[in-house]
């Protein structure tokens, strides 16, 4: 939703400094049709350059890099804890977490209690703990990302504040000199 939000953002800067370019034109229209001298004027005076026609009517937002790394990673982190729990992986998937055992360390091994159930119990505990460590470096890099990409379009709608203000007070100006001829 961030991302189609910083889209809109960046298409409405963008017809903001069309509309500039626009007034800007007319304001020399204005001037050679006011006096025969504001027509010499701008006939020597440099002709403001053209933007490009932008493909499609926009050009493409790209959210920041921040978030999209974090979703990135979040759904690669949501695919394999999918693949990983028994009740939302597929049922082509078929192992059981006593396997899982065998691919402790023998450190590890040595820390967990000597009887069979409390063991499997102990790692069963140590796994969902990891899984919920994961789970959370998943929704802090969200959260960053969501924050940085907050901070961008924040600065993007105080740019697109100023301009419009400019834009504001051009336009009654123009207009005011439109009313006068």
């Amino acid at each position: 939703e961030l991302v189609r939000q910083g889209e809109a953002l960046k298409r409405t800067e963008q017809m903001v400094d069309k509309m500039d370019q626009d007034l800007k034109t007319s304001q020399r229209h204005i001037n050679s049709i006011k006096s025969v001298w504001g027509g010499l004027v701008n006939y020597f005076k440099a002709k403001p350059p053209e933007s490009k026609p932008e493909q499609n009517g926009t050009q493409e937002y790209y959210g920041s890099s921040r978030l999209k790394e974090a979703m990135t990673s979040s759904k690669e982190q949501e695919s394999k804890y999918q693949e990983s729990h028994p009740n939302l992986r597929k049922l082509d998937y078929a192992d059981n977490d006593f396997s899982k055992a065998d691919l402790v360390s023998s450190a590890q091994r040595d820390s967990y209690p000597k009887n069979q159930h409390l063991r499997a119990y102990h790692q069963k505990i140590d796994n969902n703990l990891d899984e919920m460590s994961s789970g959370l470096s998943r929704l802090k890099n969200l959260a960053l990302g969501l924050q940085t990409e907050i901070e961008e379009q924040d600065d993007m709608l105080d740019r697109l504040t100023k301009k419009v203000e400019t834009l504001d007070v051009n336009i009654k100006s123009t207009d005011k000199k439109i009313r006068q001829l």
